[in-house]
């Protein structure tokens, strides 16, 4: 298994397991992702910006998810307090294919990228998602995220979490 930056040949499978997400946030009844973002452009500007990362399994894109060091404006205003105030990279829009889904990849996109971000010597993930996101939420208690308070994208409340990687 491999996490690698994402190309644009890799944009059309992205969107596909963006949608499946989508429709999978939808089924479960969640409000996340259910008003037009992300999107095709979302992607694009990820891939621009270096940010955009694949998992592969044997050749094929199970997972996607942005990884971004040191940015995000949401961030600087939070209702609680952050672990740590020096450099952090930001992992966002974690999705994982229909095909992979329940199968451990987002916990192995999570593994990835921490390992990602101690290469980079950077030693805090911070991560946010909505109060209705229940896998997510299951996925960041499981791999030891730390609730620190509340974040608005949009003027929507989101739960925000940090790791500190040792």
């Amino acid at each position: 298994m491999e996490l690698r930056k994402a190309t644009m040949e890799d944009a059309s499978i992205i969107w596909e397991i963006l949608k499946d997400a989508i429709e999978r946030r939808r089924l479960d009844g969640s409000d996340q992702w259910q008003d037009g973002y992300p999107n095709p452009a979302s992607i694009q500007n990820d891939i621009e910006k270096n940010w955009a990362y694949v998992l592969v399994q044997d050749n094929e894109v199970v997972a996607y998810g942005a990884l971004i060091p040191n940015y995000e404006p949401a961030y600087e205003e939070i209702e609680g307090e952050w672990l740590t105030s020096g450099g952090f990279l930001v992992i966002h829009r974690v999705a994982v294919s229909k095909e992979a889904a329940g199968k451990g990849f987002a916990i192995a996109f999570f593994e990835k990228a921490e390992t990602a971000a101690k290469n980079q010597h950077i030693y805090s993930i911070k991560v946010d998602t909505n109060f209705d996101n229940a896998p997510m939420l299951h996925i960041l208690k499981k791999m030891g995220y730390t609730y620190c308070g509340e974040v608005f994208f949009r003027g929507t409340p989101r739960k925000a979490f940090e790791k500190i990687l040792t």
